[in-house]
């Protein structure tokens, strides 16, 4: 490489993809919280580090902060050289950030440039890809050409787009972005949804790998999966667009349910106190009566009821205010939901005409 081509120059977010290596110099709590995708984490400073440097800050001042910051980050700079930068080659080209793109990441780029690299800086730091994730989302969602899958709970919309996606459609899952089934008793297991920055930023990730020619399925949520809030612009563009209902009937709904929700019988107690939540709609007595069943573990008298006293009224209730163009819904029919009724299912939506 000529040492022109090594000079030290501000990169932007378009630039990501030409480096060998991106590096989030912040804490890992504010990685943990979003980052940008495919990036490693090598902290200049910890959380326990960064905490006590903001105390010093704020108590003693700027210069006594740096100078026993400055302390810190040089450890962990050179733990990272002997440790985690040990085997990189001398052609190697990482690009690093931190919040704002200011003393973190500047920090860590001038130490690899002393050893030689070609390591650069990205302008704005993480806060630049955050305004490139949100711009993103609002100039490609009004662009899509969405068929939306609904269809009422039980009706494996989920499983219906992995199929989907396995024949070759492009796919949007936002319920796996969001770690989430979307129901009242969607959390999964021992699975945390990520934050609003991060889910967000899994949806940017999608969007920008799609081919806006081609149409893009998506499952008719509502405006939130779990306490995630879908971005504006994707609800904006789902509520005006075609709707396919996956039209099931109830025996395979339940089972199909008993199937994918069998989890929840491992802990009746805290399922009981999910459906605690459901008083004020339901009524003491219905509610006492379901955490009755999940504490015997009864799910399938259980989820009957939540079919035809909690989830279909509501189903019926919402996809008409939802969805501007719900009257002219295309309906597959769903007799089966096994993985062969699934595959017939989505081999059915692929083949519906757009309205």
């Amino acid at each position: 490489m000529h040492e022109d081509d090594r000079r030290y120059r501000p990169m932007r977010v378009a630039d990501i993809p030409s480096f060998d290596a991106l590096i989030d110099a912040r804490s890992p709590a504010e990685f943990a919280l979003d980052h940008i995708p495919g990036a490693i984490n090598c902290p200049v400073l910890d959380d326990d580090e960064r905490r006590i440097v903001g105390t010093i800050y704020k108590q003693q001042g700027a210069f006594e902060a740096r100078r026993v910051g400055g302390a810190m980050v040089a450890a962990n700079l050179a733990r990272h050289l002997r440790e985690q930068f040990a085997d990189r080659p001398a052609q190697w080209r990482p690009l690093v950030y931190c919040w704002r793109g200011g003393l973190r990441s500047g920090s860590m780029v001038n130490w690899l440039r002393l050893v030689g690299w070609d390591a650069q800086q990205l302008a704005g730091g993480y806060k630049s890809f955050r305004h490139h994730v949100l711009a993103q989302i609002a100039a490609i969602c009004p662009q899509l050409r969405l068929r939306v899958i609904c269809g009422a709970t039980g009706s494996a919309k989920t499983r219906v787009l992995q199929a989907l996606a396995e024949a070759g459609e492009q796919v949007i899952d936002l319920e796996h972005c969001a770690s989430h089934k979307g129901s009242l008793l969607g959390a999964l297991p021992g699975v945390p949804q990520p934050s609003q920055k991060q889910f967000e930023t899994r949806i940017a990730t999608c969007l920008d790998a799609l081919d806006l020619s081609r149409p893009l399925y998506v499952e008719g949520e509502s405006a939130r999966i779990g306490r995630l809030s879908l971005p504006i612009p994707l609800v904006t563009r789902m509520r005006e667009s075609e709707c396919i209902e996956v039209d099931a009937d109830p025996a395979a709904r339940l089972s199909f349910l008993l199937r994918d929700y069998a989890y929840l019988g491992d802990d009746p107690e805290a399922l009981a106190e999910q459906l605690g939540r459901l008083k004020e709609l339901q009524g003491k007595a219905t509610v006492e009566r379901w955490q009755q069943w999940a504490r015997t573990r009864e799910l399938a008298p259980l989820f009957e009821e939540l079919m035809t006293l909690h989830y279909d009224p509501h189903y019926e209730r919402s996809q008409a205010r939802h969805f501007r163009r719900w009257a002219e819904r295309t309906r597959v029919a769903a007799p089966d939901l096994g993985d062969s009724g699934i595959a017939a299912v989505a081999a059915a939506v692929r083949g519906c005409p757009s309205p």
